[in-house]
């Protein structure tokens, strides 16, 4: 059970919430097409040899003996002395010892004017030596053999090699699917603005987000400012079974504001209800009593972001079976001046190895985020120039 706390967390404390609250998703199987990017839940091995007969590496004919060769009956052994067309990839007949690139042979005829087979201009010396142009069976690996390691990120070649080893489903580790729910009568989706409008932040860039944080999104929805609209996109439909909700905006206490609400009347247990930083101040981590989450990041832009980078990779990353996001350190660029309060979250850009805080990176603007390397902790008391700082690198770099 969260602590009855009326102090907001501090940003570690609130890192360490997120990560601790929830538990790693189940493993599932899920088809070869949907395993891509996946994370693989244990080994995987081949269901079959690989190949799982002896083929041919060349077009051309499957040979038996020395030359000159003459034609089989198809579908039969081969005796030395004859020979079987072949494609690259056929199976290769019993008896062939080789087989022949059709660029190195060629039809002549015997003593007796019958077609021959022969070895033409185009031969190598001592073409086809025993068992050339044949791909054994188990050539690549055998029935048994690990192909992929578990924790493996799984790629294009990996899903085409367990389609080769035989298996049509891989297990991978649970990934949390994430539903939007979008809050704001003022927010407009399109165009410019009028005054007293403002233009929507999130629905081009949050998704694209959450992938890149681990999430998948699964639905999204917009709320008015109302609590029945709020209570509304919250609830589990079935339509779009999500393992979290991460909403925009109706964070803070004013009369537009419902989320609050929303979760008591829902039952929620608040494990986050505000973090000691900005911006992001206003941030909200609940748990509905059908084991979902809600993050409830502030309206404002950069606020939302950095909510999202403290509270929202550490929760997505548990549920994914993966670790807690990492800190870094980067050296403080320029003299930052003591400001009494939380912690100070600040875009930087490296000049020179060095991490200055960037221009407009007020709460409601994202040009400074957009022009950053990362974003660093600055404590109440400022920083020196060349003082190590903590940061948190952006998903996108």
């Amino acid at each position: 059970m969260p602590e009855d706390r009326t102090l907001p967390h501090t940003w570690e404390e609130a890192r360490a919430v997120a990560f601790e609250v929830a538990d790693p998703l189940p493993a599932h199987a899920v088809p070869l097409r949907q395993g891509l990017g996946r994370i693989l839940a244990a080994d995987v091995a081949a269901l079959h040899d690989m190949p799982h007969y002896a083929s041919a590496a060349m077009d051309g004919w499957a040979v038996a003996g020395s030359p000159p060769w003459v034609l089989a009956e198809p579908g039969t052994r081969l005796s030395a002395g004859t020979a079987s067309p072949i494609v690259t990839g056929g199976l290769v007949p019993p008896g062939a010892k080789a087989v022949l690139r059709s660029e190195a042979a060629r039809w002549s005829t015997d003593d007796d004017g019958l077609p021959v087979l022969v070895r033409g201009a185009g031969a190598r010396p001592g073409e086809p030596r025993n068992g050339q142009h044949i791909r054994p069976a188990a050539q690549e690996a055998r029935a048994g053999e690990v192909l992929v390691t578990a924790g493996t990120t799984l790629n294009p070649a990996h899903l085409a090699l367990a389609a080769l080893g035989g298996l049509d489903e891989l297990p991978v580790l649970g990934k949390p699917a994430v539903k939007l729910v979008l809050t704001g009568d003022e927010v407009v989706t399109s165009g410019i603005p009028a005054p007293g409008r403002v233009r929507d932040a999130f629905g081009p860039q949050l998704g694209a987000v959450v992938d890149e944080l681990g999430g998948t999104v699964v639905g999204r929805r917009r709320a008015a400012d109302t609590l029945d609209s709020v209570l509304d996109a919250l609830a589990d439909t079935g339509e779009d079974p999500a393992d979290v909700i991460i909403s925009t905006g109706a964070t803070g206490h004013s009369s537009a504001d419902f989320l609050h609400e929303a979760i008591a009347v829902m039952g929620g247990t608040f494990h986050i209800n505000s973090i000691a930083m900005r911006p992001g101040h206003p941030t909200l981590l609940a748990e509905f009593p059908d084991g979902r989450f809600l993050l409830g990041l502030p309206g404002n832009p950069l606020a939302a972001m950095i909510a999202l980078l403290t509270v929202g990779a550490p929760l997505l990353a548990r549920l994914g079976s993966r670790p807690m996001p990492a800190t870094g350190e980067v050296a403080c660029g320029s003299p930052i001046k003591e400001r009494q309060g939380p912690t100070r979250i600040m875009p930087y850009r490296l000049v020179y190895g060095l991490a200055s805080p960037t221009a407009h990176s007020d709460s409601a603007m994202m040009r400074g985020l957009a022009a950053a390397d990362g974003v660093m902790l600055v404590p109440p008391h400022g920083a020196k120039m060349g003082e190590t700082l903590t940061s948190l690198a952006l998903p996108w770099t």
